[in-house]
């Protein structure tokens, strides 16, 4: 477990985005922390900007088959992502295009926000090579902002109802239950970076939070 901070801000999972085989980090963050980061989650690190930006962890998402990034990313930046990684790089279609925050994924299955177009959907199916189904969770649509997934466990927004954690479980095939970082954040997806190696939080999160972490994303056997 690693508790972190990127300039001052606790909100790590805006600015980093992690599969089970690389992190995606904002370019500017500090080097001991890109390397914590790397060390943690035991992959490698890859700092770049997605258009411009360097809030990687709402723009980009993924899993073992492939890295989904909003349409805005540059040449340049997309090459630097596939040269760093051995999956394909794709892009998000459509208005909706911030994936990290619209988009919650795993290896089994993707849940997305109720209003992607049909387009955006097959983008995500294909992509991620996962079944994919639109919803919500405790009324938040963004729902990579609400839930983080991996491939032992879905943590979710405190306010979500049993029917959507039970239906996430089918979707995603891992347990799902309710958490929250930084001292009673809602939003887990904004403070939290996780995979099946180690997880980062936001380091104003409280030890009961991080019991319940490791809990529902089985990192207590």
């Amino acid at each position: 477990m690693l508790r972190a901070s990127f300039g001052g801000s606790s909100h790590v999972g805006v600015f980093a985005c992690a599969t089970d085989d690389c992190v995606l980090v904002r370019p500017d963050a500090d080097a001991d922390l890109v390397e914590a980061l790397a060390d943690e989650l035991a992959v490698p690190a890859v700092r770049t900007t997605v258009g411009g930006s360097g809030t990687v962890g709402a723009l980009a998402t993924g899993n073992d088959a492939g890295l989904l990034v909003s349409n805005r990313v540059t040449t340049r930046e997309r090459e630097t992502i596939a040269d760093a990684v051995d999956v394909p790089v794709a892009e998000l279609p459509g208005r909706m295009n911030a994936a990290g925050n619209v988009v919650l994924a795993n290896d089994y299955g993707a849940y997305v926000h109720p209003d992607l177009t049909r387009e955006a959907v097959l983008a995500v199916r294909d992509a991620l090579d996962v079944p994919v189904e639109r919803g919500d969770l405790a009324d938040v649509r963004t729902v990579g902002t609400a839930a983080v997934a991996t491939d032992r466990g879905v943590l979710c927004h405190p306010k979500s109802r049993e029917p959507e954690l039970e239906a996430l479980e089918e979707l995603l095939d891992v347990p799902a239950d309710i958490g929250t970082v930084n001292y009673g954040g809602p939003l887990v997806g904004s403070g939290l970076v996780a995979n099946e190696h180690g997880y980062v939080v936001g380091e104003e999160t409280t030890g009961p939070e991080i019991g319940r972490i490791e809990d529902a994303l089985g990192y207590i056997d």
